[in-house]
């Protein structure tokens, strides 16, 4: 069963107030260009906790005397997940009459976990078709992919924050083929990044939601963000080559993890103790490396164990970290990087309500027959007296079974008289309440304009999903003919499109302003450094010499050794221009040093 949301207000066929979404999604997208977008989402629906809850701290036991070893676990956090399914579509076709064949380029899946303490925006998987250079876009322009994922995680971001609760984007990068769109890796103009890449894609993604000014009214309402990164089996000088390249990326991102923070369980030190165990820190969601890993654990020790000193091998953080870098998917060239952001509410201090008087306390069932208004004593029960023991004999079964048969004939049913009237018969569309009623409690928030274009059920969100994992899409002619199908399934043949037009200017480099196409070949030039008698610029001449001659630094010493070494000159070798200054020697002619008196 699906649910639409409201309708648009609408004046002379203009749309009035657009869909949020579609007024974000326009800012980042290149002018002029169309999109189409799908907006799916479910309800919050109540789902298992994310970790594993602890023991109670043995000094906080009712029994103060019970030894550790019977220590009891807590109740679960009460955890509900909301899922979100974004696709965006272009036209499958320069020509204006293919300009209603759509073609999917981009898919995000998100779950958003709420429980009393904290929201939790999880990443689960991301994937495109590459077929989005059937825009043309200038080369250079920023891509349409990172910008709309950005725009929505900061869409969710704004509409899912709660007064004084912590949000966490949460994600794991680990490089595939195709996550959502099954065939397009047989696509060439799919760029598929590798793991190294992906991890720094995500880096940035999630890094804009820190630095951009386009987020920065995202970021006013909270008091801290900072970003995390971990990448097992790399070390930290390793590890910070993924982060970007700005002058705020030191101070915005720290090399490890938040797990301390964001659980609710170290902040009640009173109740769980001061150490909190590895299995109530970390937690596991859908296709998550962790949770396999942690699933292995859980199963190899045993439960009284685990309440009393936790898991036998990883007994720090530290230590499953290092223990995860020797997983399948962390080693043997794999990497899997996990990033958090961390955005910390602003706690304003409440002003001191006055103490609650003990009359207005609600009375414990002690106090509340300790005394009565207007100081009357109380009736009391007279003390039983000792009566005869024959009196509180039992009557016999036979007795009893006799009165209960009166007592059913005495309310027998009433005999139905008159005309039979049909009913119609009703369908059976859901079990239970589908939708919740209530759109805040403290444990979730479902605000209206934060939903999808299409609400659905829980179980027919997994079919819609499951539908788009059966398509094809490794041709263009397959992608078109899986994108209409799924579009049309989805919402039983209704219309659920949010058309968008980019409004965002593309800024490109400057370029020369020389079209004419020639090009300066200059591998045959060569500068070189003219002397001060070098007159062979302006004549345009070149002075050639022979082979085997070789010239060298003239002797500033005119002695008697310079002028017989002259004489001695082979004619066929002296030959030099009237205008020359250098001495030619021949080749085998050899310079000796001029005897000192």
């Amino acid at each position: 069963m699906a649910m639409s949301s409201p309708p648009q207000a609408r004046d002379n066929d203009r749309v009035v107030n657009p869909h949020p979404l579609v007024a974000e999604l326009a800012k980042v997208l290149p002018k002029d260009r169309r999109f189409t977008a799908y907006h799916l989402s479910t309800p919050p629906i109540i789902t298992e906790p994310l970790c594993h809850p602890p023991a109670y701290n043995s000094a906080s036991d009712s029994k103060p005397e019970t030894p550790s070893k019977d220590r009891r676990a807590t109740k679960p956090l009460k955890t509900y997940c909301e899922k979100h399914f974004l696709a965006i579509s272009i036209g499958a076709g320069k020509e204006e009459a293919q300009s209603e064949k759509r073609v999917l380029v981009l898919a995000l899946e998100i779950y958003i976990y709420t429980t009393s303490f904290s929201t939790i925006i999880f990443v689960s998987k991301a994937d495109s078709t590459g077929y989005l250079n059937l825009l043309d876009l200038p080369k250079g322009s920023p891509s349409p992919i990172r910008e709309v994922t950005a725009c929505f995680l900061a869409f969710l971001v704004a509409n899912r924050r709660r007064p004084a609760k912590q949000l966490v984007v949460n994600l794991f990068a680990r490089s595939q083929s195709q996550y959502l769109f099954p065939g397009s890796v047989k696509n060439s103009g799919k760029h598929i990044l590798d793991d190294r890449g992906l991890v720094r894609w995500w880096c940035k993604v999630l890094n804009s939601l820190l630095e951009d000014d386009e987020y920065s009214d995202v970021r006013r309402p909270w008091d801290d963000l900072h970003g995390y990164l971990i990448v097992p089996g790399l070390d930290n000088y390793e590890t910070r080559a993924f982060l970007p390249r700005t002058g705020a990326a030191a101070a915005n991102w720290t090399l490890g993890h938040p797990l301390e923070k964001m659980s609710p369980y170290t902040k009640d030190p009173g109740t769980f103790g001061n150490i909190i165990h590895p299995r109530s820190l970390i937690p596991t969601y859908p296709d998550d490396p962790k949770a396999r890993f942690i699933e292995e654990l859980e199963e190899s020790t045993p439960e009284k164990a685990k309440l009393i000193s936790g898991w036998r091998s990883p007994r720090t953080l530290d230590q499953f970290w290092e223990m995860m870098s020797f997983r399948q998917e962390c080693s043997s060239g794999r990497l899997t990087g996990f990033i958090w952001v961390v955005f910390e509410p602003r706690i304003t201090p409440k002003p001191g309500s006055p103490a609650v008087s003990s009359s207005t306390a609600i009375p414990t069932p002690n106090a509340s027959f300790s005394a009565t208004p207007g100081g009357t004593t109380p009736p009391t029960t007279p003390p039983p007296s000792r009566r005869n023991n024959a009196s509180l004999v039992t009557p016999p079964r036979s007795a009893v079974r006799g009165t209960k048969k009166l007592r059913q004939k005495g309310k027998g049913k009433k005999a139905l008289k008159g005309p039979i009237i049909t009913r119609k018969p009703q369908i059976k569309t859901h079990q239970g309440p589908q939708f919740p009623k209530v759109t805040e409690t403290p444990y979730y928030f479902w605000p209206e304009h934060g939903r999808g274009q299409v609400v659905l059920s829980d179980n027919a969100y997994k079919r819609a999903v499951e539908l788009l994992l059966h398509l094809e899409f490794g041709t263009l002619e397959q992608a078109i003919a899986s994108t209409a199908r799924w579009t049309k399934d989805v919402n039983m043949g209704e219309n659920w499109t949010l058309e968008i037009t980019g409004t965002r200017e593309t800024t490109m480099p400057a370029t020369s302003s020389d079209t004419s196409g020639t090009v300066n070949n200059l591998s045959g030039m060569a500068r070189r450094k003219r002397g001060p008698d070098d007159t062979a610029s302006s004549t345009g001449t070149v002075n050639l010499l022979g082979g085997g001659l070789v010239r060298k630094k003239a002797k500033l010493d005119t002695g008697t050794t310079t002028e017989q070494s002259a004489l001695n000159l082979d004619k066929n070798h002296s030959v030099a221009k009237p205008n020359s200054d250098v001495n030619v020697l021949g080749a085998g002619l050899i310079r000796k040093k001029p005897k000192t008196p």
